[in-house]
């Protein structure tokens, strides 16, 4: 007689059916999960696909709605902005120039046109405004002057909330910089726009893809001196405490595959929204390995957004977010 387990419980049972696996997951990813970045470039006709991140383009204002019209279409309606200027100087000064920065004009821009449709968010940080690629005022010595960069954070969010920005998100790891902007913004009225903190953000090497796409790598020394030790957890823990303490609506951590550690302990830790960003570098590597055949893109980059929702992220920025839209159940 053939010997049989002899356990009761067979969790095999609750996997025998398509059915019968969907009604007991524990877990699910919704298009109102995904937030898609999106490049404006300040140049008439551009639509430039970027090298390194095949499938995502730097947008000229004067064609941007196509790449809107396409993330609508996929059921997606939250956007982030990210721009590239005019012009360049030391303090990144066309980010908080009303009529002319290239985030303004984009923000009422799309906002003219897709108010109803659209949550729009802004990167708030000076990277891709300065002639030297740092996220502030720097000082001779190549040094990141913390509380000089404050002032004009805050002259940018508000700036962006002048626009129509529903939301702004400030990524540069600026020591009171959640603060600063939450005082700024209600001084002008803007009590209503909330702060997604770029709260735990490390110095990694999964970022440059993106400095590709803005031209915004620095042109001296490196970010390790605010951005974080891809070393450290409970540091992480010690600056998203300060952002809450400071105001911030949601917390990030970035980037999101190598740190789905950090991402678990800042949801257990903190009773806000967590945003995690699967970033350039991450996004890269898919698409380069489905290019060799190695595998299925879709559904390592479904399987990738889901281990981040699982870790606890109640939102993700990702590049996939238009193309995997239309696989996604939503939740309204």
């Amino acid at each position: 007689m053939t010997a049989r387990f002899p356990q009761l419980r067979r969790p095999r049972r609750l996997r025998t059916s398509p059915i019968l696996r969907s009604m007991v997951r524990e877990t699910t990813l919704l298009r109102e999960d995904l937030i898609m970045p999106v490049f404006i470039s300040p140049t008439a006709g551009t639509r430039r696909e970027i090298p390194s991140m095949p499938g995502i383009c730097n947008w000229g204002l004067d064609r941007v709605n196509e790449e809107i019209d396409a993330i609508l279409e996929s059921g997606i309606r939250q956007i982030i902005l990210f721009g590239e200027p005019d012009h360049k100087d030391e303090i990144g000064s066309d980010t908080w120039d009303d009529e002319g920065g290239i985030i303004q004009r984009a923000t009422r821009q799309i906002k003219d046109e897709h108010d109803d449709d659209l949550f729009v968010l802004t990167d708030v940080c000076f990277c891709e405004y300065t002639t030297h690629g740092h996220c502030g005022v720097v000082a001779d010595d190549g040094t990141l002057i913390n509380d000089e960069t404050l002032e004009n954070l805050q002259l940018q969010a508000i700036s962006h909330a002048r626009a129509g920005a529903d939301m702004v998100a400030p990524s540069g790891m600026i020591d009171g910089m959640i603060g600063a902007m939450r005082a700024g913004l209600d001084s002008e009225g803007h009590e209503n726009v909330g702060i997604m903190s770029y709260a735990v953000k490390y110095a990694s090497a999964f970022y440059g893809p993106f400095r590709d796409a803005v031209d915004s790598a620095p042109q001296f020394g490196d970010r390790q001196t605010y951005q974080m030790d891809p070393a450290n957890v409970r540091e992480g823990l010690v600056e998203a405490a300060l952002d809450v303490e400071q105001g911030a609506d949601v917390l990030m951590v970035k980037p999101a595959l190598s740190y789905l550690d950090v991402i678990a302990k800042v949801k257990e830790e903190f009773h806000l929204p967590v945003a995690a960003y699967n970033v350039s570098g991450e996004y890269a590597m898919v698409k380069a390995a489905a290019a060799n055949g190695w595998i299925d893109e879709e559904r390592v980059a479904l399987e990738s957004l889901l281990s981040m929702k699982r870790a606890g992220a109640d939102l993700i920025l990702s590049y996939f977010a238009r193309d995997l839209g239309p696989r996604l159940p939503t939740g309204v």
